[in-house]
């Protein structure tokens, strides 16, 4: 009762303050003003107050919230232990992070050219040396 009573007269005290704006002549701040102060009367007339006003007051729903809580802070933990594991499960041992597809091969290294032993440093730019030539420089 007492919250439809505060909803009530902050619609009401809403309404004068848009009935102000608007007698100043500034219609479009008056209409979002009235807009805004008929929110809480139109949530006392639903009857959405004396919903959350029984959930505010009410211990079994306060022992739910607990509850969801206590859900969320075991789905964190289960988390960050699994992170602290590396991902492995308990069932192969702890051996270490399986396989996505053990079949598959290793990946092969590119093999770079080395110069040969006789090779002097100034012969690895030859190519290098031909750009410069063909551009002039």
């Amino acid at each position: 009762m007492l919250a439809e009573t505060i909803c009530s007269a902050v619609s009401a005290a809403g309404l004068g303050i848009a009935a102000i704006t608007a007698y100043r002549k500034r219609f479009l701040s008056a209409a979002r003003i009235a807009a805004y102060s008929l929110v809480p009367l139109g949530l006392v007339m639903t009857g959405a107050v004396d919903w959350i006003a029984d959930t505010a007051f009410s211990p079994v729903a306060w022992a739910g919230f607990g509850v969801l809580g206590l859900a969320w802070v075991l789905f964190l933990s289960t988390r960050a232990v699994e992170r602290r594991r590396g991902g492995r499960k308990e069932a192969t041992g702890g051996a270490g992070p399986s396989a996505v597809a053990p079949a598959a091969s290793s990946p092969s290294r590119a093999v770079t050219a080395k110069p040969q032993a006789g090779a002097t440093a100034g012969e690895d730019f030859s190519d290098i040396e031909a750009i410069l030539k063909k551009h002039g420089i």
